[in-house]
């Protein structure tokens, strides 16, 4: 089957596809758009050897949404766990949770999304000025449990420049129509002197329950509930319309302050985040005697989650400009985080308390005759304390020290780069009574690099390869857990003594543009060995499927693309025709045979057409993902679907002035839609038709 997804994207990669840079009025590239900050040294986009998508301010009005996985659930290679409407994070060629780091300008987000699905990022896409996507080898700079990519969402809390005005005021308000979503944020900078800029910026949003196209449980579970014999869990198959228990609320606030010289800058930013959001239930359809003989009702309960963070962050550069060195970057912060997990009353069921910090020195090197780089060092310290019902691992702490470099050499027609990274990872375990679990430490020293080179066949076009070897210390989430998961609804336990997980990658892309139209696309597979995976052993514990963390070989493979072609011009207006695609499979080579993991998103392609002029611009799209059938053994098929999405973007005073009114109609057509990637597909489709409204001014 994935031959024949190969040969559909073979031929649609010949059509136009969505670019996600910003053009001017013909379309073409322009600006410092299409650079990439996330590589440490900032490049062209085009130049980077690997796959990165950039999100740029019009994009993101256009695709903002409550959670940064549905903000970035359009791009090429991006998926959603989409836990509901309130936690859903991103999906980068189908790896989650440990493989994939969320950033926040450069650094961690010092939450615990990657301990379980139900835990939302606390990072606010409101707050966001743009948001990169680097995926490949050269995301393993941010650290080795970086092999699926990494999210960095830049935002302004360090100013980065002095404001031409005495005071800049930019501001966002938002309405969508599905959860009578309601948010506004707004942000100043003003010019103290002309070196010192201060900054103040604020958001508040609120939800309801979430409208859906059709009923709230999947087909096979409203067949489960239709035979029952209690009229409770028959019922359950009638609801629909609304998701319930999906309602949200979250205010942010921060300020910061920095210094902007000719030889540097060095600026500080304070932060706190509140959030109180429902997690949607996850309905019993059949009744399981043995959970009834235990005191385990058949019926779901409510929960919400009461999140709070309060965070510092750090970031200076020194330009030296001479020598082997040009400039000095620090960037470091803390944060203190804790969420309430609030059972039916408001009474508090468990607690999780994490801080951290983080911080790394980057060296970017002088460039001679092609070549440039970066070394760097980069530290990280987490502590994790469950406190409750739903304990299910001991306090934890983890470090992490890593040293790694990224070299490249531009010969003109060839590009070349290397990298390497060494990572030293301890994990700890504190003795716990409750779990039984004895006070464990484990230590590893992981070791990756990668090499690649990217040549130009022809005036615009380049092909290039990547290979990378990847070493991933087991996460403390993963070696020691002992206990009842209500996110993911298993009894998990861990494996104390798991080792190191490999994997070996290639990655072939190609790159070109010329007048009116670009492409990129990109092939790649990976080899893993130990590769990390949780399956059920047959076992209940308190009524919940005993999963087990082990270790085998596993295969990774998959293709992306996205492009765009301009089609001509009518009057004022600029046509583009545009798409993007991607798929994704993966197999596990278990003792008793082949297994697909679970969660790995379908094939997915979105097409659009669009009309821009200075003053408006009309998009029509679609977007069509196929139903995935390759599933583990615990889960179930979800079917295929297809989205029509419209969009309206005015500015009454053309492109010079920083005002929009964004109008779009998303699901027109109120189709059910189940993410495979997601934990609760089967309880809580995507949402249904959406009509929203943004505006957005500055000056």
């Amino acid at each position: 089957m994935f031959n024949r997804y190969v040969s559909l994207f073979a031929l649609i990669a010949a059509a136009p596809s969505l670019a996600q840079a910003t053009r001017d009025e013909h379309g073409d590239h322009v600006g410092d758009a299409d650079l990439v900050v996330t590589a440490i040294i900032a490049r062209n986009q085009a130049d980077i050897l690997a796959g990165t998508s950039i999100v740029s301010s019009e994009e993101l009005a256009r695709d903002l949404r409550p959670t940064i996985g549905e903000t970035l659930s359009r791009q090429a290679g991006v998926s959603a766990t989409s836990f509901g409407p309130n936690a859903s994070r991103p999906v980068l060629r189908g790896f989650q949770g440990e493989r994939v780091r969320i950033l926040s300008d450069g650094i961690g987000s010092f939450d615990i999304s990657n301990t379980s699905a139900d835990h939302a990022v606390v990072i606010n896409p409101l707050t966001a000025d743009r948001i990169e996507v680097l995926r490949g080898p050269a995301a393993l700079l941010f650290g080795s449990s970086a092999i699926g990519g990494v999210v960095n969402v830049i935002d302004s809390r360090i100013p980065r420049k002095v404001p031409s005005e005495a005071v800049h005021i930019d501001a966002v308000a938002t309405y969508g129509s599905a959860a009578e979503e309601r948010s506004a944020s707004a942000r100043a900078d003003l010019a103290v002197t002309d070196r010192l800029v201060v900054h103040v910026d604020g958001s508040y949003s609120k939800t309801g329950n979430l409208k859906i196209g059709g009923y709230v449980l999947s087909d096979d579970l409203r067949n489960e509930a239709m035979a029952s014999d209690e009229a409770e869990v028959q019922d359950l198959a009638d609801l629909k319309g609304e998701l319930p228990n999906s309602s949200a609320r979250t205010w942010e606030i921060a300020g910061g302050a920095a210094y902007i010289g000719e030889g540097g800058s060095l600026g500080l930013s304070v932060s706190r985040y509140d959030s109180l959001y429902g997690v949607p239930l996850r309905y019993d359809t059949h009744h399981d005697d043995q959970a009834a003989e235990e005191g385990h009702e058949s019926h779901a309960h409510e929960v919400k989650l009461d999140v709070v963070q309060t965070r510092v962050d750090l970031r200076g550069e020194v330009k030296l400009k001479s020598g082997f060195i040009d400039a000095v970057r620090l960037r470091a912060g803390y944060a203190d985080y804790q969420h309430n997990e609030l059972e039916e009353g408001g009474v508090i069921g468990t607690s999780f308390y994490h801080s951290g910090w983080e911080g790394r020195l980057d060296l970017i090197q002088q460039e001679m005759a092609g070549w440039t780089g970066a070394i760097g060092a980069q530290a990280l310290v987490r502590k994790l304390n469950i406190i409750g019902e739903e304990k299910y691992l001991p306090k934890i702490k983890a470090e992490y020290l890593g040293l790694f470099t990224v070299q490249s050499l531009d010969l003109g027609a060839l590009r070349a780069e290397a990298g390497g990274r060494i990572e030293r990872a301890v994990a700890n375990a504190e003795q716990d009574d409750i779990l039984g679990t004895s006070e464990a430490r484990r230590r590893f020293t992981a070791i990756s690099g990668s090499l690649g080179a990217a040549y130009e066949v022809a005036d615009g076009w380049r092909i290039g390869l990547n290979s990378s070897y990847t070493e991933r210390a087991p996460s403390a989430e993963e070696l020691f857990p002992n206990g009842p998961h209500a996110g993911t609804q298993a009894y998990e336990i861990g494996d104390p003594d798991l080792e190191k997980e490999t994997s070996k990658g290639l990655e072939l892309t190609l790159r070109g543009n010329g007048e009116g139209f670009a492409l990129s696309a990109s092939l790649y597979q990976s080899w893993f060995g130990n590769f990390i995976y949780e399956l059920p052993n047959g076992e209940t514990i308190d009524g919940l499927p005993l999963f087990q963390f082990q270790q085998n070989k596993a295969r990774h493979y998959g293709a992306e693309f996205e492009a765009s072609l301009r089609l001509g011009t009518i009057g004022a207006f600029t046509l583009n025709l545009d798409s993007v695609g991607d798929v994704s499979r993966a197999t596990i080579s278990a003792p008793n045979g082949k297994l697909a993991p679970p969660r790995i998103p379908a094939l997915r392609l979105l097409g659009g057409l669009e009309a821009q002029s200075d003053m408006l611009d009309a998009r029509l799209e679609t977007e069509w993902v196929d139903g995935q059938t390759r599933i583990a053994p615990f889960e179930t098929a979800t079917p295929s679907y297809t989205l029509v999405n419209a969009s309206l973007n005015w500015r009454p005073w053309g492109k010079d002035r920083d005002v929009s009114l964004l109008v779009s109609a998303n699901n027109i057509f109120d189709v059910v839609s189940r993410r495979h990637a997601s934990f609760l597909k089967d309880y809580a489709p995507l949402s249904g038709s959406d009509v929203r409204m943004t505006l957005r001014f500055g000056f």
